[in-house]
């Protein structure tokens, strides 16, 4: 069953997203365990394509409904068990894939995007015809400390998939600055 975060995405210019405390401890967590376990970390920052627009044609009741349905078929499409999806704000979502490298990270987002795809939820102003998701996936080998620059990057890598258009994924391999980094010190 998928777990709820309750956060508001600060929608300020210059504004950096609140991410809550469920979002936070899972980010943490994962960080936690790929760093003890010198295993990579993927994390997804997913947000539903053109929600504004679905919110003035549907309405609430009919957002929320959708909006359970499309975190549900995420979850559902999610490799592992243990994996959760978590709610940020009104249309984005979080997960965060401990022990999960880059490729299964990709086919991962290539899954929910498939699922999405099949729940065939309707969709009236965007020209896909039905919900589409944009995703950011930033995948890391966490050593020490939890850094914030993790979320960032897969923030990041959101609103450049987001700039391209709809129902895209973009992401960010960290791991070869990490390793410079790493040697340098």
């Amino acid at each position: 069953m998928p777990a709820y975060g309750q956060a508001a995405i600060a929608r300020t210019i210059g504004m950096k997203p609140k991410l809550g405390a469920r979002i936070e401890e899972e980010l943490v967590s994962g960080w936690n365990r790929a760093a003890t376990q010198h295993v990579s970390l993927s994390l997804l920052v997913i947000e539903i394509d053109r929600f504004r627009e679905y919110f003035t044609a549907y309405g609430k009741p009919a957002t929320d409904a959708t909006t359970g349905r499309v975190m549900q078929a995420i979850a559902d499409a999610l490799p592992r068990d243990g994996d959760l999806c978590l709610r940020m704000g009104r249309a984005t979502f979080v997960i965060v894939l401990p022990d999960l490298p880059a490729l299964m990270a990709r086919a991962t987002a290539k899954n929910i995007t498939t699922a999405i795809r099949k729940a065939g939820l309707p969709h009236k102003d965007s020209h896909a015809g039905s919900i589409t998701l944009s995703m950011g996936l930033a995948v890391g080998n966490p050593r020490g400390a939890y850094d914030k620059k993790f979320f960032e990057a897969a923030a990041e890598a959101l609103k450049k998939a987001q700039r391209k258009g709809i129902n895209r994924v973009e992401s960010v391999d960290l791991r070869p600055a990490q390793e410079k980094k790493r040697k340098a010190a």
